[in-house]
């Protein structure tokens, strides 16, 4: 038995008997989904798929015509989606609380991975998706000027834009439980910038977040309307905290480092040569 659940714990379920089919997905729509710069999802048969809880909590999003994604409406997570004509559940393993005893065997939609983002493992890679499938991509909204030094970003459905006006002071690739669990993927890719630096275009009003209870600061922020990871602004340190998933424009630069990987998936191999740290880097 595999069992999964969201940030808030809100969303409970578990899966009976074989998972199957692990890959990384580079899809602009799964990277605005998330936030992060893939997704990694794992399926299994429907009737192996139990809802513990939280079936109120979920809220869906039509993310592609016939295609709808979930998400928990208290904390944002990416939850289980049911695989159209298939018989079959999608479920994201940035959620899962077991081993699924199975690792990634693919990575798809490849000719879509972000720019920022380098693929360095040893994986069979597929433009899009393996021959016989019905899954395509729709492209996400993109920003609409093109102003020297400045990054537009933006959620999945378009209610919220935002423009990043100067550069990212650092950017970390973070595998702490409750980065993967809000984002649903291996870790996230998280620049941070002054309070100063960003400016919604619109939608702000429209955020939704969520603060860990037990955590001093940890919070997720989403757009209410689709569940894409959206800035965090945090008066109280006088940052923002930006998904470069969310970013519509090529920063230019990628992560600097991978952070808490001692809470590292146990599904997912890091395989590239950034420096990592079990927590945060001594000098922060």
């Amino acid at each position: 038995m595999i069992r999964g659940s969201c940030l808030c714990g809100s969303v409970r379920w578990e899966i009976h008997g074989t998972v199957e089919n692990m890959s990384h997905c580079h899809c602009s729509i799964c990277r605005k989904t998330h936030g992060a710069p893939f997704a990694t999802y794992v399926s299994a048969k429907l009737n192996d798929y139990r809802l513990l809880a939280g079936g109120e909590t979920i809220r869906q999003y039509e993310s592609s015509p016939g295609f709808s994604r979930s998400f928990c409406a208290t904390c944002g997570t990416v939850v289980p989606m049911a695989i159209n004509g298939q018989r079959r559940v999608a479920a994201p393993a940035g959620c899962l609380d077991d081993d699924p005893d199975i690792r990634p065997d693919m990575h798809i939609f490849a000719a879509s991975k972000a720019p920022w983002h380098a693929i360095t493992d040893k994986l069979p890679r597929h433009d899009t998706y393996p021959a016989g499938s019905s899954l395509s991509e729709v492209a996400p909204p993109v920003g609409s000027s093109s102003a020297l030094g400045v990054l537009h970003g933006s959620c999945l459905c378009g209610g919220v834009a935002f423009e990043v006006n100067e550069p990212f002071k650092v950017v970390h690739n973070c595998h702490c439980g409750r980065c993967r669990k809000a984002r649903a993927a291996a870790h996230t890719t998280n620049g941070f910038i002054s309070i100063e630096g960003i400016r919604f275009l619109k939608g702000e009003d429209l955020l939704a977040s969520y603060k860990v209870p037990e955590a001093n600061t940890f919070t997720s922020t989403f757009c209410p309307v689709c569940g894409a990871a959206m800035p965090r602004l945090r008066p109280e340190t006088g940052n923002a905290i930006i998904p470069l998933g969310s970013l519509d424009d090529d920063p230019g630069r990628g992560a600097d480092d991978h952070i808490f990987t001692g809470s590292k998936a146990s599904w997912y191999e890091i395989t590239d040569d950034l420096p990592q740290f079990d927590e945060m880097p001594p000098d922060t």
